[in-house]
């Protein structure tokens, strides 16, 4: 299946975890991929290179997603090689985890410029050039956590529910111009930021899962590629748990 064929793609933190799968999925559709990283040059270009290897267009692309401008230059440089912008997923994301009586202003200004900031600036500067096509899709990833909360995550939960409010509101704006803005809310994923959780803590998380297991990134990455894709033609504004039951 080849519906993303002809379409431009740029995903932010793509050289790992959700967004390489996100990388792999929407390539392996036919779009055109647009690997954003801010650090790991390697793994960006490796996944570069495994998309080409399968027959796809994957390019890199460095910058940091809390620099407004740099958002608005990777966006420019984007239309200007490609000439057009067709679906953006904002997964660049981190953690400072913490309880409220130690955190520092500085966790709070990092974790929000990341998470918060950097997917406003993009949205940005990524809707002028969809306005003029008349068409787009953002995909926005959050987290269970922005939905629910969590005891020593309140600036990482308050990044990633700022997310939510941001989706929904950009949505209703651009709508009328045919773009739609979405947004997923993983669980519980295997990726390198919750391998870092100990046997015993992972345990546990299982066993508050419905479906009694850890996800995997590429079920994650099918539902981004679904909310971008056609078959959602008429889904904006939506909020797409992935967490195997873990929060209803």
């Amino acid at each position: 299946m080849k519906d993303f064929a002809g379409k431009v793609a740029l995903v932010t933190g793509g050289s790992r975890g959700i967004g390489r799968a996100v990388c792999a999925e929407l390539s392996r559709r036919g779009a055109r991929v647009i690997i954003g990283f801010a650090t790991n040059e390697e793994a960006a270009a490796e996944v570069g290179r495994s998309i080409r290897d399968a027959g796809g267009d994957g390019s890199v692309l460095q910058f940091d997603v809390a620099s407004t401008a740099a958002c608005a230059q990777a966006v420019g440089a984007i239309e200007a090689s490609h000439g057009r912008l067709d679906i953006l997923v904002n997964n660049a994301g981190i953690t400072s985890d913490g309880l409220l009586a130690r955190a520092k202003d500085a966790d709070w200004e990092r974790t929000i410029d990341t998470n918060l900031r950097g997917p406003f600036a993009l949205m940005r500067a990524a809707c002028r050039p969809m306005m003029k096509q008349r068409s787009g899709s953002i995909v926005n990833v959050a987290s269970v956590i922005g939905e629910m909360g969590n005891a020593g995550q309140a600036i990482y939960a308050a990044s990633k529910a700022g997310l939510l409010g941001l989706t929904k509101s950009i949505a209703r704006e651009l709508g009328s111009r045919n773009i739609r803005v979405n947004c997923v809310t993983p669980g519980f994923i295997s990726t390198d930021m919750t391998s870092a959780l100990g046997e015993a803590t992972q345990s546990k998380l299982e066993r508050q899962i419905a479906l009694g297991r850890v996800g995997k990134a590429e079920e994650v990455a099918a539902a981004v590629a679904f909310l971008a894709s056609d078959a959602a033609s008429y889904i904006t504004g939506a909020v797409l748990k992935v967490n195997g039951g873990f929060y209803m």
